[in-house]
């Protein structure tokens, strides 16, 4: 058997359900598209849980702001970041507004739109290989779930969207497409009724030692709740997280952890890391989503660049008058490539930056996450302009870069201004923890509890005297040349291919 079609997509995920809605909506002569998905039932994951503004904002140039309705979502107006008792609000600027909500009800809702949409065929079918023809992709065979045999869909252009777990990519791309090494997992749970300390904030706990947790509201009732966790991954990753990550958390937050854990499996996510590569040198076939580009999800960033693909790419694909001409179609995707370049550079370098600053392994690295947190208390254009980058709102590498150093620069400056912390064991075998203290742009006290109070640090600060000086300096050193080759490297993979 074998059906025809303008444009075949692969994967009915968040950049493959949104593809074939905006391609039905152009103004070309109508196309027939068909939406292949393993299985159309509700995806159950952990993250693309979080829509940053600019997110929402594509979403609505795309018509899909309907998938929004309905599945309790909820507003996001910003972070709260939380470290060593105190917490540093940082809003999105101008009112801006995220959308947090259950992954697998957005999906559906997007799928619902392509299903809706005039010429779309949305078939349950599993796609088993690429059809070639003369050097050319000129469709795929899959299998339907209602059938045994396979069948071959042919189209002008197949686009592959099947995930980062993608079966396609080193087909397309070769094998050099591969993701970058797993550095760590997000082990992700669902806490019931809890109390953040910011409603409707997303809340970044730094934890000593170890890697970020993640927590925000996705509905009424349903808080995620995401713990990064290193490689090598400990053999009771629950009594890990209990052990060792939940002391440092605020206070309200231990029971609602403790019983998530107990009554549900605790299920992981490799956090990786791949590079956008120019696609046109296989011809009738090309790669979206996290397929072809993944960061870090610790900035909830990779939707948003997805849908930011989408719109780009379905503004170009309806120029074309014929998507078998590959030398347009090449030209097409240069275009599709440089527009990109300022919102997806941007977010991918942010994410991975961010996460070994907030993940902190080794000395040099935590006094940069000290630093970050103080830049935000700050607040002002440090808070600002950080967060305008991570939220989409100002794509821009070189304002990037500028916040980067700043912090660094700021760090090492730190270092002989500041008081630095001697560490000293809590009195009477108490918590250390009895609140937390809000700051940054000039907001009132917050608190875990409701309360004014802050939680009582029993860490001894000592101003460094001049005999310090020549250790700091060294260490000031060390600390900039981490920094370049932090930042140096995520940089370079972002303009290599210019």
């Amino acid at each position: 058997m074998s059906s025809q079609y303008d444009v075949l997509i692969v994967g009915a995920g968040i950049a493959g359900s949104a593809l074939a809605h905006a391609l039905s909506r152009s103004s070309a002569p109508q196309r027939r598209i068909a939406l292949l998905e393993r299985s159309l039932a509700e995806p159950d994951r952990i993250v693309g849980e979080l829509l940053q503004p600019a997110g929402v904002a594509f979403l609505n140039k795309l018509g899909l702001q309907g998938a929004l309705e309905g599945i309790d979502a909820i507003p996001v107006h910003g972070y709260a970041v939380v470290q060593d008792g105190r917490i540093v609000h940082i809003p999105y600027p101008d009112a801006r507004e995220g959308r947090s909500f259950h992954h697998g009800q957005f999906v559906q809702g997007l799928r619902e739109h392509a299903k809706r949409a005039k010429g779309v065929d949305v078939i349950e079918a599993t796609v088993s290989e690429l059809v070639e023809e003369g050097g050319r992709v000129v469709g795929v065979k899959a299998t339907r779930s209602s059938g045994k045999e396979k069948e071959v869909f042919r189209a002008d252009l197949t686009i592959i969207a099947d995930g980062c777990f993608s079966n396609f990519r080193s087909t397309v791309q070769g094998p050099s497409s591969r993701p970058s090494q797993t550095k760590s997992h997000f082990c992700g749970a669902i806490l019931k009724d809890v109390r953040l300390p910011m409603s409707q904030h997303g809340t970044v706990a730094l934890v000593r030692g170890h890697g970020p947790v993640l927590l925000y509201q996705i509905s009424e009732h349903d808080t995620r709740m995401l713990v990064d966790v290193k490689n090598p991954l400990p053999s009771d990753l629950k009594k890990h997280i209990i052990t060792k990550i939940v002391p440092s958390l605020p206070p309200q937050l231990h029971e609602p952890i403790r019983a998530a854990l107990s009554a549900d499996r605790l299920r992981r996510m490799p956090n990786s890391f791949l590079p956008p590569a120019p696609q046109s040198h296989q011809r009738g076939v090309i790669l979206l989503g996290d397929a072809w580009n993944m960061r870090h999800p610790l900035t909830g960033g990779g939707m948003t660049v997805a849908l930011s693909d989408v719109y780009i790419l379905s503004q170009h694909l309806d120029k074309v008058n014929d998507l078998k001409d590959w030398t347009q179609m090449k030209s097409i995707l240069k275009k599709w490539w440089w527009e990109r370049k300022g919102l997806a550079a941007t977010i991918n370098i942010l994410s991975v930056a961010l996460y070994d600053l907030f993940g902190a392994d080794g000395e040099c690295l935590t006094v940069l996450q000290d630093g970050c947190f103080k830049y935000f208390e700050r607040g002002g254009e440090s808070v600002r302009g950080p967060v305008s980058l991570l939220s989409g709102i100002s794509p821009s590498t070189s304002l990037l870069a500028y916040h980067f150093f700043y912090v660094a620069f700021y760090s090492m400056w730190s270092l002989f201004a500041h008081p630095r912390p001697i560490p000293a064991p809590p009195t009477n075998g108490e918590s250390n923890m009895n609140g937390t203290h809000v700051t940054g742009n000039g907001t009132a006290h917050a608190t875990g509890n409701g309360t004014d109070e802050k939680y009582s640090d029993t860490r001894i600060m000592q101003t460094p005297s001049i005999l310090d000086y020549p250790r700091l300096f060294w260490l000031s050193c060390r600390v900039l040349w981490t920094a370049l080759v932090v930042f140096g490297p995520l940089l370079w993979t972002e303009i290599r291919w210019w």
